[in-house]
């Protein structure tokens, strides 16, 4: 009895140490640091090439990485009795977390396996829920604390939304750019050789056969997803008929193709939500115990306004020329892994705070 006592508690102590805050944050740090040199070493490819493959990929590995381990640690501050922000806020920001982590990997399997473009993906059903548990969970932390800010701090708080809602509406009513597809015909003789060269390595790249048909011109990427990202599979697509995908591939992008019009309102809308909400919970803690985790929390709103507002800035100004895995997306990396280093700070100082709170006792 006593040696089983006894694993457990080592079990229980070396769970805690590799859990421990000094450790998430190291790791949190380190995990955002590889992430920007991996984006800012192989974002940026040769005119008129696609990114690699593998570079995508990586680029879902590090998001994925981020968002699960963050949830993983919302989930343990909701189980925990000592967390003084509440248990409930943090229930918000873990099953955030959680959507978006599914969201990230059905939208990664649509666009690497399946090869698909839709205007609205599947993945758009776990990135709704993902932003309004966030949104949520960030009202139950400015409802727990008696809002009594000062002048300056409602200052900052309006200049925030308005520089926030200026932008959005900038990129949201700007016209957007126009498709440049270049017929074959049009081009020279040698230069419709090196387009047929071209269309030939893509087309051995994704393993269809090759053709070269000097009438038919490339087709051009199609709409990207309301929140999601521009596909790095082909700006170019060869002109060998690739396979079709599933019928009920197609159903499914069918389906929800209308919720368009609405999901384009809704993430710039729930976007600038976060920020402003964000901006008023940080100023509510400000200079208390708590002020350091939600810095964190603040940070990771901010960067997911970032992200998606360059998405909505490459959609309108770059159109289908733009590829996923563009530099400012390591933004999304940054929002999970300040929601994690969020966590674990509210959670050891929520632990020190009971501590020291019986030991007076």
């Amino acid at each position: 009895m006593s040696s089983s006592l006894e694993k457990s508690s080592e079990n229980s102590s070396t769970w805690q140490s590799i859990l421990g805050v000094q450790t998430i944050v190291i790791a949190g740090i380190a995990w955002a640091v590889l992430a920007l040199l991996y984006f800012l070493l192989f974002s940026i490819s040769a005119p008129g090439e696609d990114r690699p493959l593998w570079y995508t990929i990586g680029t879902y590995i590090f998001e994925e990485v981020a968002y699960l381990g963050a949830a993983v640690l919302c989930f343990r501050n909701w189980r925990s009795p000592q967390i003084v922000s509440g248990r409930n806020v943090w229930l918000g920001f873990g099953m955030g977390m959680l959507c978006y982590f599914l969201g990230n990997l059905l939208f990664c399997y649509w666009e690497l396996v399946l090869h698909q473009e839709p205007i609205v993906s599947p993945g758009d059903l776990f990135f709704v829920p993902a932003y309004l548990f966030l949104g949520w969970g960030m009202i139950l932390a400015v409802i727990s604390r008696r809002l009594n800010l000062e002048i300056w701090q409602w200052a900052v708080v309006g200049a925030i939304a308005f520089v926030g809602i200026a932008l959005a509406l900038w990129l949201s009513f700007a016209p957007p750019k126009q498709s440049t597809a270049v017929s074959v015909d049009s081009l020279p003789t040698s230069s419709t050789q090196v387009a047929n060269a071209n269309l030939a390595k893509k087309a051995n790249a994704y393993g269809t056969p090759t053709a070269y048909p000097a009438t038919k011109a490339p087709a051009v990427k199609t709409a990207k997803s309301a929140q999601g990202k521009a596909s790095a599979t082909g700006v170019l697509a060869a002109t060998a008929e690739p396979a079709s995908p599933p019928a009920w591939v197609i159903s499914v992008e069918k389906l929800l193709e209308p919720l368009a019009g609405f999901l384009n309102i809704f993430y710039v809308v729930i976007d600038i939500f976060l920020l402003i909400i964000a901006a008023t919970v940080l100023l509510a803690f400000w200079g208390g115990r708590f002020s350091q985790s939600w810095r964190m929390i603040a940070g990771a709103a901010f960067s997911y306004y970032v992200a998606d507002m360059w998405l909505k800035y490459a959609d309108t100004y770059i159109g289908d020329e733009y590829q996923s895995g563009g530099l400012l997306e390591v933004f999304w990396v940054f929002s999970g892994v300040l929601f994690a280093i969020g966590a674990a700070l509210e959670f050891d100082t929520s632990s020190r705070s009971r501590r020291s709170g019986r030991k007076r006792a």
